[in-house]
């Protein structure tokens, strides 16, 4: 991956409430990136079909698709804010680093 799209990909990073995030959810297009990973080198292996990292990554569990209690969470505080990456066709979201529940 290159450091180019890296940056660019950092730079597109960004906060966004669960609310806004309603519509990828309802698409089933919301990654859940744990916060111990940079998400924008995420963004980047998924830009960049890196299999072996994107692959590693799912079998740790390091990157997931919400469960359905973890949305069910988020829908009871729909302010509930996230670090967001859009890497089409999917919406990269991680907990801000202040979040308890991490």
């Amino acid at each position: 991956m290159t450091q180019d799209l890296k940056q660019e990909l950092k730079s597109m990073i960004g906060p966004a409430a669960w609310y806004n995030l309603l519509p990828h959810a309802a698409r089933d297009s919301i990654v859940l990136v744990n916060p111990g990973l940079d998400l924008a080198e995420v963004g980047a292996a998924v830009a960049t079909d890196n299999v072996t990292s994107v692959q590693r990554w799912i079998s740790e569990a390091l990157i997931t698709k919400p469960t359905v209690e973890q949305m069910a969470d988020w829908e009871r505080d729909r302010s509930r804010q996230f670090q967001t990456l859009i890497v089409q066709p999917y919406v990269l979201i991680q907990y801000l680093p202040d979040d308890s529940s991490v």
